[in-house]
């Protein structure tokens, strides 16, 4: 007993040594302890069957045979659906056979004489454990046979068993059981009173029992047929994967196994809380939207603060956050004005429009350009006034012009058109050279088709030469 006593203190010492096996995982188990053999169940008496089998069963003192030793080993396979087929091997020395003394209506036990008890047997187990939804007892039944060497004599039996495992972990427990060998079976019971030739008995046993012959490639305590990933070591509760970060992601699940992250990202960090990956986020330290790729938008203009010229006030994107400005507060903005300096309506794209008065200015103007006699070269003080009408264009650069070119009537006719073609384009020229665009003029001659005055008096003459500025579209 001192030798079971001391498997029994290894054993509870491993108990910490799980490793989640069930015995489709673990399907080999070996056991061994002490058995012990009971001749009560063969003592023929007139008391009736259950009494001759069943009475004084524990009367372990009185009637049971155990050798001081480890006396048994069996090993163990487990088929699938709870059954489970072995083999074992027993020793004992019978120092105690019952037989019934009908003189005194007892049993009582004598010595034949210390004969050596041997016994091989076979048995297929059916386990209850799944049944009951137990993890650590395992009630079991088992029906099969076997061999006894008993002194000179051998005999079969037909084996009956029935026990329990008591598992301190996954590959560990204790193991207690009892099977009724019926030697009568193969040969009948005792010959005569005392002699133990074929007897039925029963034969005890307690002992621990260690699983083994499960695959752990990667050495993590889960086996590789319930090992999600068997060639690297992981946890339980991920099925055998690592979490490498420790975020509660199993590392095959986590897009970022390296980095702690959360469920919600597939276990990449997100250090703002804003739902969007520290990776992906260009505000990491600061919440935003998933819109504004993690960044936010302090004035809901659409415009990310971190690339907003003006994120505390609302703008248009195309102009970096910021509104845009009207420099001539005349209501139209700078984008749309094409006179962002000069107030002018909606209408006419922020420019000032063209009045009558200005028309009449510019005419006024066209009057005093001088021209050298005949030609279409200015004289010197008609600079100035050139000058003077090139500003005044300035102002209205959404409007189109036709600079109007007229004579007298000395000369003829077809020298009078040229000279007014010529004078007109001599004009749209300088105009042109001083900032006006060239799209925005035209010239035309009217010779001497159009006058303002009598051609008759040097006066009218004087009125009648002469440039005119007209709207061509404003």
């Amino acid at each position: 007993m001192k030798h079971l006593n001391k498997l029994l203190v290894a054993a509870l010492m491993m108990t910490g040594l799980t490793s989640q096996a069930q015995d489709s995982n673990n399907p080999w188990a070996i056991s061994f302890g002490v058995n012990a053999v009971d001749t009560r169940t063969s003592a023929d008496s007139p008391k009736g069957f259950m009494n001759d089998h069943f009475s004084q069963a524990f009367k372990i003192k009185d009637n049971w045979n155990i050798l001081p030793s480890i006396s048994y080993v069996s090993v163990t396979r487990a088929v699938g659906n709870n059954f489970s087929v072995g083999v074992q091997g027993s020793v004992n020395k019978i120092s105690k056979f019952v037989d019934y003394n009908s003189t005194s209506g007892q049993f009582v036990a004598s010595n034949p004489g210390d004969l050596m008890y041997y016994g091989l047997d076979g048995i297929v187990k059916y386990s209850f454990m799944e049944m009951i939804k137990s993890k650590t007892v395992e009630p079991y039944v088992g029906l099969g046979g076997g061999y006894t060497f008993l002194g000179d004599s051998s005999f079969g039996t037909l084996n009956l068993g029935a026990g329990f495992n008591f598992w301190f972990s996954d590959v560990v427990g204790l193991s207690i059981g009892t099977t009724y060998k019926g030697g009568d079976i193969f040969g009948g019971d005792r010959v005569t009173a005392g002699t133990p030739d074929a007897p039925s008995h029963f034969q005890h046993t307690v002992g621990l029992t260690f699983k083994f012959g499960g695959k752990d490639t990667d050495g993590d305590g889960i086996y590789d047929k319930d090992d999600a990933c068997p060639d690297v070591k992981g946890l339980k509760q991920f099925n055998g994967c690592p979490d490498s970060d420790g975020d509660g992601i199993a590392d095959k699940d986590d897009a970022c196994p390296e980095v702690a992250g959360v469920a919600a990202l597939n276990g990449c960090p997100d250090a703002d809380g804003d739902g969007v990956t520290d990776a992906e986020d260009a505000c990491p330290n600061e919440a935003g939207t998933k819109a504004m790729k993690g960044c936010p938008d302090s004035d809901g203009d659409g415009v990310a603060d971190n690339v907003d010229k003006c994120p505390k006030v609302k703008g248009d994107k195309a102009n970096g956050g910021c509104p845009w400005p009207d420099t001539d507060n005349d209501g139209v903005l700078d984008k749309d004005d094409d006179c962002p300096k000069v107030a002018g309506p909606a209408s006419n794209k922020g420019c000032p429009e063209v009045t009558v008065e200005v028309i009449k200015q510019l005419n006024e103007y066209g009057k005093t350009i001088l021209f050298d006699s005949g030609k279409s070269s200015f004289k010197s003080q008609s600079y100035t006034v050139l000058t003077s009408v090139a500003n005044i264009l300035k102002e209205y650069p959404n409007t189109d012009f036709m600079i109007e070119g007229h004579t007298d009537s000395d000369g003829s006719n077809a020298l009078n058109q040229t000279l007014s073609e010529n004078r007109a384009a001599a004009v749209r020229s300088y105009l042109v050279e001083n900032g006006i665009n060239t799209d925005r003029l035209k010239s035309v001659g009217y010779g001497e088709t159009k006058p303002i005055s009598s051609n008759k008096t040097a006066k009218g003459k004087a009125e009648n030469r002469r440039v005119e500025v007209s709207l061509i579209k404003q």
